[in-house]
């Protein structure tokens, strides 16, 4: 049983309480327009290629037995069509401005990773947080992750969009510790046209979570032109003041980082140019008084 894995974060200090260690699972069913690991996106394996890295050194044109790499005055130049993804030009790049972006691995390699750390997760009252992409695309995978280290008495945490079938959410609810929820948007218009799918089964998994008492930290991404404006914050707001109990929720302000990721694997970040900005000081607070209001304790 193995699943795709793209990155490993070791001692993060905001997937959770504690130091932890991240494990990000690659493919999700959304594709937001800001998304800061596009690379996750895809369920499959992908090539990236950062041009300020390379040498010009040309090992990956003559390892490719598929010849399907070539120096060019923008670089080295993969003909997709002819690759196979094997990573042998990754694995001679002196640099690392070739890279294979998925690995696949197994429950007992992943659980080799998570039990180095539980050292520091044992000192600061950490643990291990499971990140993606979307980590209940894996969900047998998931599952077993979980209860391995529910054995072990290591905290689990869940760092998901909640975009999954209920029966889904049911059962990973019943080996995880707590959960970062990402929650977009409230219109469901919006939320397809921003994020490519509609919100319906991630509000109705917040509630599921909160009907069964289940810790829950609400992580909205803070986009002026998007979703910072004041009915949006106030649908949301009220939402959440709907469920059983009141969740702390984390504001996180805009970045673009996403866009030299987007670079390294060939394809378009934002590519209608919608206007997305980082809210000013003003709407910041604006946006933390709507919570506030509605009982709500929210942080930037």
């Amino acid at each position: 049983m193995k699943s795709l894995f793209f990155d490993i974060k070791r001692y993060a200090i905001n997937d959770g309480p504690g130091i932890r260690i991240t494990i990000f699972l690659k493919g999700c069913p959304l594709s937001c327009l800001w998304c800061h690991n596009p690379e996750g996106i895809s369920p499959k394996k992908e090539k990236l290629y950062t041009r300020s890295k390379c040498l010009g050194c040309q090992a990956c044109v003559q390892i490719c037995k598929q010849k399907a790499i070539q120096a060019t005055p923008d670089g080295m130049v993969t003909d997709r069509s002819l690759c196979t993804l094997c990573g042998a030009c990754a694995d001679v790049c002196p640099t690392f401005a070739m890279e294979i972006s998925g690995k696949p691995v197994s429950v007992d390699e992943l659980m080799r990773e998570i039990e180095k750390e539980t050292l520091f997760m044992d000192r600061s009252e950490g643990g291990v947080t499971f990140c993606g992409g979307e980590p209940l695309m894996h969900r047998e995978v998931l599952v077993e992750l979980l209860r391995r280290c529910g054995q072990l008495g290591i905290h689990r945490a869940v760092d998901t969009t909640l975009y999954a079938g209920a029966a889904t959410v049911n059962e990973v609810m019943q080996h995880t510790d707590l959960f970062l929820v990402d929650l977009k948007h409230m219109d469901a218009a919006k939320h397809q046209y921003f994020c490519g799918t509609p919100n319906q089964p991630i509000l109705s998994n917040i509630r599921l979570l909160a009907e069964a008492g289940k810790e829950i930290v609400i992580r909205i991404p803070l986009i002026e032109g998007v979703n910072a404006d004041e009915e949006n914050i106030t649908e949301t707001a009220r939402f959440l003041a709907s469920l059983p109990k009141r969740y702390t929720v984390n504001l996180l302000l805009y970045h673009d980082i996403g866009k030299g990721k987007h670079q390294k694997l060939g394809t378009s970040y934002n590519p209608d140019n919608i206007p997305m900005r980082t809210p000013s000081k003003e709407l910041q607070k604006r946006c933390l008084e709507i919570f506030r209001q509605y009982g709500i304790e929210a942080t930037v």
